[in-house]
């Protein structure tokens, strides 16, 4: 086990990850003085988690690669219920087949971020095997004894909820509660002493931290991060209202790279010290680079590779990058048959025989570059029309060019137009 870094509370701080927090120092303390258990908890309310659920991971693996043991509770049970915290009406239930299935989806993800190899090192818990035991009466007399309504009734998620048009139902306002066992058991069971969230999350979290010390009569801890928004107030991992995912067949490696290119120059230095694993120092000079020559995006790309590598693995993520980059190159005659297959799945493709690659007109509607050959006519006396990164007329015959990676042509029309042909005899 690598030697636990005394800093880590530190990192975090010169990072901006630290919103809310119990003693703070002594949660800097206990964290140096030895490897601890720490959790943090996302519910299987779909069979992927998004880029929300990013910076709770990548937590647990700053502290994993610290030398502490990572805890990722999958809420099979609180996602029976529904947590209210940032939600405007109650969620639909769930029944255990579909929970199952989201967990096992859920836990390959979380692999690739998180090692869970090692248990001592790593683990996935899903809180329903201690939660679905417990009676209604074991868990009045065992929790909800130790807990005021006034307290529930103080936390902002409810109050948000109990304010607005839908309220709030006794099912979402138990959910607290659940949280709260949920941290009592790891600190029972796994030697948790850390809970961590967003802080839209602090109210159930710290109703954690409150059990075990009247139940415990111990101290144990909790901190949450900043909710992460773009500086035009958008919500973290949402692009045209749909949700960015972590699996590759919701949003392939390359849409997850091209989310994040899109982050504003403004937001840059903030995205990389919470999403890279490079170190703050390192980070800062990127910054600087990108502030000097912003129109290069240095600061966008390496964000966008380091988060791609994160979830899908460096291969994908250079994948992603050489296929973006492909689309503009001037001369792709170098570009990898992986950039190629990448980008087939990205941008109009199409599988045509060497035979008809004589009509450059025909082609280019058959492809839908032209709406009809008059406008391919138009538009390729305009050199309007590249092929493999080269202009091309009306009298240039596509069979007379070098096939990429011996298939592959590559048309544009104008900047943003573009179509993958691969040719077959």
């Amino acid at each position: 086990m690598p030697l636990v870094n005394n800093d880590l509370i530190a990192d975090l701080e010169a990072r901006g990850l630290i919103h809310d927090s119990t003693d703070r120092e002594h949660l800097r303390a206990q964290i140096a003085d030895g490897p601890v258990g720490i959790y943090y908890g996302c519910d299987p309310t779909a069979d992927s988690l998004h880029v929300g659920n990013l910076i709770g991971l990548i937590m647990l693996r700053r502290f994993q690669d610290a030398g502490h043991r990572a805890i990722a509770l999958a809420g099979g049970a609180t996602g029976m219920i529904g947590d209210p915290s940032g939600k405007s009406e109650e969620r639909n239930l769930l029944d255990d087949e579909a929970l199952n299935h989201n967990v096992a989806c859920i836990k390959e993800q979380l692999g690739r971020i998180v090692d869970l190899s090692d248990p001592e090192r790593g683990a996935l818990v899903d809180n329903r095997d201690w939660t679905q035991p417990i009676t209604i009466l074991e868990f009045l007399r065992d929790v909800g004894k130790h807990v005021t309504v006034n307290q529930m009734l103080a936390r902002e998620s409810v109050k948000v909820r109990i304010n607005s048009e839908h309220g709030i139902s006794f099912t979402e306002f138990s959910y607290m509660l659940l949280q709260a066992n949920d941290y009592l058991w790891l600190h029972d069971h796994l030697g948790c002493v850390i809970q961590i969230g967003g802080s839209d999350q602090w109210g159930n979290i710290i109703s954690g931290v409150d059990l075990i010390r009247r139940k415990r009569q111990t101290a144990v801890h909790a901190f949450s991060w900043p909710l992460m928004t773009a500086s035009d107030g958008s919500k973290l991992g949402k692009t045209s209202g749909a949700r960015v995912w972590l699996d590759a067949d919701k949003t392939s490696p390359y849409a997850l790279r091209q989310y994040w290119m899109q982050t504003a120059d403004d937001d840059v230095r903030q995205q990389l010290l919470t999403f890279s694993l490079r170190d703050v120092e390192q980070i800062e000079s990127i910054a600087v680079e990108h502030a000097e020559a912003p129109h290069l995006r240095r600061g966008q790309r390496v964000l966008a590779h380091d988060v791609v590598s994160l979830v899908h693995g460096t291969p994908a993520a250079d994948a992603a990058d050489e296929a973006a980059d492909l689309l503009f190159a001037k001369d792709p005659t170098g570009a990898s048959i992986a950039a190629f297959e990448t980008l087939a799945s990205e941008i109009p493709f199409s599988r045509i025989s060497a035979e008809r690659l004589g009509d450059t007109v025909a082609l280019l509607v058959e492809v839908e570059l032209a709406s009809s050959n008059g406008d391919a006519r138009r538009n390729l006396a305009q050199n309007s029309y590249s092929l493999n990164g080269v202009k091309i007329g009306e009298k240039d015959q596509l069979s007379g060019h070098e096939l990429l990676q011996g298939k592959y042509l590559l048309l544009r029309r104008g900047k943003k137009d573009h179509h993958l042909v691969e040719v077959f005899s």
